[in-house]
Parts: structure tokens; sequence; C-alpha cells
């Protein structure tokens, strides 16, 4: 392995030492050497952050991307804990999954525990003020409302908060107004002969 002191080749312009078939074998502090496979060897480059599917090292001598143990992680904190999983899977507790567990529900790229977690909806509207099933006849009543996920995926997998609160009922219950029907026209017979009578009584329904 031969090293160029001078970086005078595109591949060396960011490494402190490098090989020519090699690319970078060493780079400044605040970079990290990524080793790509070219075939059966490997290449060198010295990155500001490491690619996807890799973390980033710190070390004494020189920082490294190191490659995540998942190949559905995207990104990775250590090489066994994901933090960012490929489209079509969801991160769980470091591990990336087709689906999430039972008693978990999906959010996002996210496979939740708790539904607190997730964004809220705006509050419903009020209930009307009721009591044992009426809305009137009462001083004093109760009224609810609710509000769940602001996500829909995630709605039906959340109970929906509520809340009640007390409320003035209307304590004169108005009645709804009787409809009035005449009587029709009834016929007499007297003697043989037919004479018309209108009856003037009124039916209540």
């Amino acid at each position: 392995m031969t090293n160029i002191t001078h970086r005078d080749t595109d591949d060396c312009r960011s490494c402190l030492e490098c090989s020519r078939d090699n690319g970078c074998v060493r780079c400044p502090e605040r970079l990290f050497l990524f080793l790509q496979r070219d075939g059966m060897s490997h290449h060198g480059t010295c990155l500001l952050t490491c690619p996807p599917g890799h973390y980033e090292q710190k070390g004494k001598d020189m920082n490294r991307c190191m490659k995540c143990r998942s190949l559905d992680c995207e990104h990775c904190f250590s090489r066994d804990f994901c933090t960012k999983c490929k489209a079509g899977f969801q991160l769980y507790k470091g591990k990336c999954l087709s689906r999430c567990p039972p008693g978990t529900f999906p959010h996002h790229s996210d496979c939740l525990e708790h539904c607190l977690t997730s964004p809220l909806g705006e509050w419903s509207e009020w209930s009307a003020c009721q009591r044992d099933g009426a809305t009137c006849g009462y001083r004093w009543g109760r009224q609810s409302r609710t509000r769940g996920t602001s996500d829909n995926h995630t709605t039906s997998f959340c109970p929906l908060q509520a809340e009640t609160q007390r409320c003035r009922m209307r304590k004169r219950c108005t009645l709804p107004r009787k409809a009035l029907t005449k009587v029709p026209t009834v016929q007499w017979y007297i003697l043989g002969s037919v004479s018309e009578r209108a009856v003037d009584e009124v039916a209540y329904i």
C-alpha cells in the first residue's frame, strides 16, 4: 500500500492518509471513514455524516461509519438499535417490524404504546343538557363532549377522551300543540227527506 501524503487526487482530497487503490485510510478528526465494498476490496471515503444504513462511531484514533445490523434499518444509534426504518416498516423499541405488535398501534413510521403520545384532535360540540333521558323538567342536568386523535389511522385504536359538566335545564316542558280536526257534515233523514246539519264540534287528537 502506497500512502499519498499530499492529497492530489479527488479520492484523497479529504483524507489525512490515502491509498491509490483503496482511497482514504485515515480521516481528519471531525470526519468519519466510510468503507464501501468494491469487488474483493474496500474503498475508503471521509464523510461529514454517515450514509443511510450506518451509524457514527467515534474512536480515540479515528471516527468510522459502522453498518447497522438490520437491513430494514435506515438509521441506527448503534449496531442493534434502529432510530429510523426503511419505508414499509414500523419502528418499535429499536427494531424494524413489518407490523406493530399486539397492544400497540401504528403512528406514521412508529409503533406507539400509549395514546397520549398521539396528537389529539379538537373537542366535539357539547351534547344536549339531559337528566334521566329528559331535556326538560329538572333544574340541573349533565352534558358531555369527546375528542380523539387527529390522525385518522390511529383513531380506531385509541379510546375517545370524554368530559362532562353540569348544565342548566329548562324546568318547564313545552308540550306540542294539539292538532284540530273538524268533524264532517252529518246527513239526517227526516220523514223521507234528507237534510244536512253542520256539526260545529271539534275533535281533539
